[in-house]
């Protein structure tokens, strides 16, 4: 029996309460499919910043490395300055595990409410592959002569054809285990530079995936063409800055950021994935069970995928789905359930499903991981 090493970092606010029920799912799924979990719980946070002065160091990096995934909560306080935990902890795992792939699928399931007017679930179903360790997020930056209206500020950002190339590849894979689509979003006709050095690379790669259809959406029009033709894309490959505020408006077109997952992937196996959900720390509600685990859920389907647990993931999906189409709010009080009890859920039908619902497993992004 194959068993999975997986590192539990429950973070901040409502973190430690989605990610519980998360694991919880995975447990359920191992005693059906038939493998095995080991976790080990790292007490990473602003509540361990603000006692020890310390984000992270080397040694519980090399610690994370020689586990098979990561499952993360959420991060953030407000007694930590911003900035703090996202870049001393967040983005250094993410450079130092070498996670190039940020992964943020965006379907609407059956039964719950999009802002969208008339947006049906057969219409929303693709996913944003964006690169994760480069861009304007680590390029250097500097100000002078602060706090005067002479004050200066220059931010860098870092585009590499190598680090462009593994993303790239990685969307051509995935649309070729999809509906082999792949669109290309970025600013070339303003980022001159980084923008033709996106679209070289995307053009060498098309050569090698015929079957890949390829085209091309500035950002600012990728914000009207998600919301009101969502059908029109499938693997959508783009930067670090705009992967990160095209995503979460694709969040929204599904539902919300509770009900969105993410992965950060490692495409080269020397370091683990870590799968997170999408939310964010939420301290004003933490403790009073008003947090939905659906996303976490989710995130833990995606961890089962990239292990090749395909069937074990789609089983997740299909379980979380169908719970989240019948609460009549998606967080807060109105859910008519606490996390726990929505985790419960969950996780029985994780254990009692004898099949996955065909519409959730014809073009789920858990089987096309899972392939690849």
């Amino acid at each position: 029996m194959t068993t999975y090493d997986l590192a539990i970092i429950h973070g901040d606010g409502i973190g430690p309460e989605v990610n519980r029920e998360a694991v919880k799912a995975l447990q359920a799924a191992a005693s059906r499919f038939g493998f095995g979990l080991q976790t080990t719980e790292y007490p990473l946070g602003a509540q361990a910043y603000l006692e020890t002065g310390t984000l992270i160091d080397s040694g519980t990096i090399d610690s994370l490395r020689a586990h098979d995934a990561i499952m993360f909560g959420a991060m953030g306080d407000p007694r930590v300055t911003p900035g703090i935990l996202e870049r001393g902890l967040i983005l250094r795992m993410r450079r130092e595990l070498r996670q190039q792939v940020n992964l943020r699928p965006v379907r609407l399931y059956p039964g719950v409410p999009t802002p969208i007017r008339d947006l049906e679930p057969g219409r929303c179903d693709f996913v944003v592959v964006r690169e994760n360790t480069e861009g304007m997020y680590v390029g250097g930056g500097s100000t002078v002569h602060a706090g005067t209206r002479n004050a200066v500020a220059l931010q860098e950002s870092v585009n590499t054809a190598q680090a462009i190339s593994d993303v790239v590849d990685y969307a051509f894979r995935l649309a070729q285990a999809r509906r082999g689509r792949l669109t290309l979003c970025h600013k070339k006709n303003v980022l001159v530079h980084a923008g033709e050095l996106w679209q070289i690379v995307v053009n060498e790669h098309a050569a090698q995936y015929s079957d890949v259809e390829v085209d091309y959406v500035h950002a600012d029009a990728m914000c009207q063409h998600m919301p009101m033709n969502p059908e029109r894309f499938d693997v959508i490959v783009t930067d670090n800055l705009f992967g990160d505020i095209i995503s979460d408006l694709g969040a929204t077109i599904q539902g919300g950021l509770g009900v969105a997952a993410s992965a950060n992937l490692n495409l080269d196996g020397t370091a683990p994935s870590m799968f997170e959900p999408v939310h964010g720390s939420a301290p004003d509600i933490a403790g009073k069970g008003w947090a939905n685990p659906a996303a976490a859920v989710l995130s833990a389907a995606l961890c089962l995928a990239s292990l090749g647990e395909g069937k074990a993931a789609l089983a997740l999906e299909n379980a979380a789905a169908s719970v989240l189409g019948e609460l009549p709010a998606l967080a807060g009080a109105g859910m008519g359930a606490t996390t726990v009890q929505i985790g419960d859920r969950i996780a029985e039908r994780i254990a009692d499903e004898t099949g996955v619902d065909s519409h959730i497993g014809e073009t789920s992004i858990m089987t096309a991981m899972a392939a690849i």
